[in-house]
């Protein structure tokens, strides 16, 4: 199966153009204390359906070098005291920031909480030196998404103002595309009382 990568990106503040509230309540509150378990957590539940398996063979300290340097942030969104998805943002050179994860976990799909938290993301990593002394402003964010992903990914970076600035095909090898990682593969259904 071949593969698109699209690579996007901000180079102004102005450029975000923020979303509508979301019609479920969320709060969206930055996971201060670097956890290899939680990020892990995330990137599985996320990622599961969507063949992210980069990360997988990770080990704790490969996680905890990500999470505990200045500049790395992971926001948390959470319904009524759930995980609903996350946006993990990385500090680079020269004020470049990259959304280097994204995403709803499976139950909330479709309940418009990822524009709300992808502007809310962005947003945060326009003023990520407010945040971290010593890093320079932000100028650039950053990201990338590919034809495995949700449907609905690239159309929502480029709804809140990503540009499409480069795109390569991949052609995978004998992979198996059609396993997930998971935690539970096909877990796209609702929660009891979510919908």
């Amino acid at each position: 199966m071949d593969v698109t990568t699209w690579y996007l990106e901000q180079t102004d503040p102005g450029d975000l153009r923020p979303t509508r509230e979301p019609r479920v309540p969320v709060d969206i509150v930055r996971a201060a204390i670097p956890s290899p378990e939680f990020n892990r957590f995330l990137y599985t539940a996320v990622g599961g359906d969507w063949q992210w398996t980069e990360r997988l063979p990770w080990t704790w300290q490969q996680w905890m070098s990500l999470l505990d340097r200045p500049g790395s942030e992971t926001w948390v969104a959470w319904r009524d005291g759930t995980p609903a998805g996350y946006v993990e943002l990385v500090s680079q050179d020269d004020g470049v920031v990259e959304i280097s994860s994204f995403g709803l976990l499976p139950y909330t799909i479709g309940q418009g909480l990822g524009g709300h938290l992808l502007t809310t993301g962005t947003a945060r990593a326009w003023d990520m030196a407010d945040r971290w002394p010593g890093l320079p402003p932000t100028r650039r964010v950053w990201l990338h998404t590919c034809s495995l992903d949700g449907p609905a990914a690239l159309a929502n970076y480029q709804a809140r103002g990503f540009r499409i600035y480069d795109s390569r095909l991949n052609v995978p090898g004998d992979e198996d595309e059609g396993s997930t990682p998971g935690p539970w593969p096909g877990a796209m259904r609702p929660l009891p009382g979510t919908r």
